[in-house]
């Protein structure tokens, strides 16, 4: 596949795949390094340590953002290593990940089938709740829970010597934000804390191009006014609301759904 590597700080990398347009991080420390998403099948993650290699021979701790299949299917290649995510992120990897498994399959190319059938589901083995720092060769890596976003276990990757945030699918570029399993209505309040909390100017978005924080900070904007319309469209009764949203009317029916589930 050969992608290149971005660096985007001081021996931190971004590799952006064509495949689902996936951002995965690789931060490089004194004899050890760490890999922030493994990718959506065996192959893939595959190809990814290939590209490690070309950066670093060293051992590696591995984080998931969040338990959507895209970022933690390629999580057994990179075995033995710990595994790090939220708690809830290896609960959901555990309840859901065969439901995933199945709902890639009817949609991945026949091509492609057995590459999806073949993935070891690998549950994170070291979880944190609120937040855990890593040593990684020296550096410190920090791992945050901001709050419900995307998901209900989104984590963001801080790298403070580099200025780097891996903010995962908290931040989207490129497409507008997934709302699939999302609690819209929190999800501007956590991007907000973790703009308030991490000053870092570079933000690599799970999906996209490598933004800064004027970008990020215009779809935090985005999202309020998202979780605004729809408190205002359940309160009031009207669906008809969803033509006055930011996004295409498909991701803001998504949206307000997710929405009134949390509303009801």
């Amino acid at each position: 596949m050969n992608e290149p590597w971005q660096e985007v700080g001081d021996r931190v990398y971004v590799r952006r795949h064509a495949s689902v347009d996936l951002n995965v991080g690789l931060v490089v420390g004194d004899g050890h390094c760490l890999v922030f998403d493994t990718r959506m099948s065996h192959r893939e993650g595959a190809d990814l340590i290939d590209a490690v290699r070309r950066i670093t021979p060293d051992p590696w701790t591995v984080v998931n953002s969040h338990a959507h299949w895209d970022h933690f299917f390629g999580n057994a290649v990179f075995l033995p290593a710990e595994i790090w995510a939220h708690t809830r992120c290896a609960e959901q990897i555990r309840e859901t990940g065969e439901r995933q498994r199945e709902g890639v399959l009817g949609f991945v190319a026949e091509d492609r089938r057995e590459e999806v059938e073949e993935v070891d589901l690998v549950v994170p083995d070291h979880t944190f709740a609120d937040r855990a720092t890593l040593d990684i060769g020296g550096r410190a890596v920090h791992l945050r829970f901001f709050g419900r976003g995307h998901t209900d276990n989104d984590i963001v990757l801080h790298v403070p010597d580099a200025g780097v945030i891996f903010a995962g699918d908290l931040v989207e570029e490129g497409a507008p934000p997934a709302f699939g399993d999302s609690y819209p209505l929190d999800w501007p309040v956590t991007v907000a804390a973790v703009l308030g909390e991490l000053p870092d100017p570079v933000i690599v978005p799970g999906h996209g191009a490598v933004v800064d924080r004027a970008f990020a900070q215009a779809q935090q904007a985005e999202l309020a006014e998202v979780a605004s319309l729809a408190r205002r469209a359940h309160a009031e009764g009207l669906r008809d609301l969803i033509g006055t949203f930011p996004y295409p009317e498909e991701v803001a029916r998504a949206a307000i759904e997710r929405a009134f589930l949390q509303l009801d």
